[in-house]
């Protein structure tokens, strides 16, 4: 079954147990690249990015808006609320176009969030590290 953002993030960021490394594997291809606000990391940088933030995220809910896919095509639009371990909350809206390799995973993502709610630590937090 192809990749979604939903099911990605589920695995990586709200499945306690989960190792990173098998999340990643089973969503996004070694060649992965993404962008996130204009900063492009590769898959070491992405994976540097979810442990981070698996250090910070204790629970979340993702809600999707739209979601389009033909062919490599994929498109999103989605609101992730988080509960970071501290208690605090953050609420950021991310508009998705990426490309997924033949097995289904994501192979280039491009992302610009928005945030709705939070503090302005929480603003970079799509692309913490």
């Amino acid at each position: 079954m192809p990749a979604t953002i939903a099911t990605a993030l589920t695995d990586l960021l709200l499945t306690p147990g989960l190792p990173l490394d098998d999340a990643l594997d089973r969503h996004f291809a070694p060649e992965y690249r993404q962008r996130t606000d204009g900063a492009w990391i590769d898959r070491a940088g992405f994976a540097e990015h979810i442990a981070h933030l698996r250090g910070v995220v204790a629970d979340g809910t993702i809600r999707v808006h739209d979601e389009l896919g033909e062919g490599a095509a994929y498109a999103e639009r989605h609101t992730i609320d988080v509960v970071k371990a501290d208690g605090s909350t953050a609420s950021h809206e991310v508009y998705v176009f990426a490309e997924r390799a033949p097995d289904g995973r994501f192979v280039r993502l491009e992302e610009v969030t928005l945030m709705v709610a939070g503090s302005e630590a929480d603003r970079g937090l799509g692309s913490a590290r």
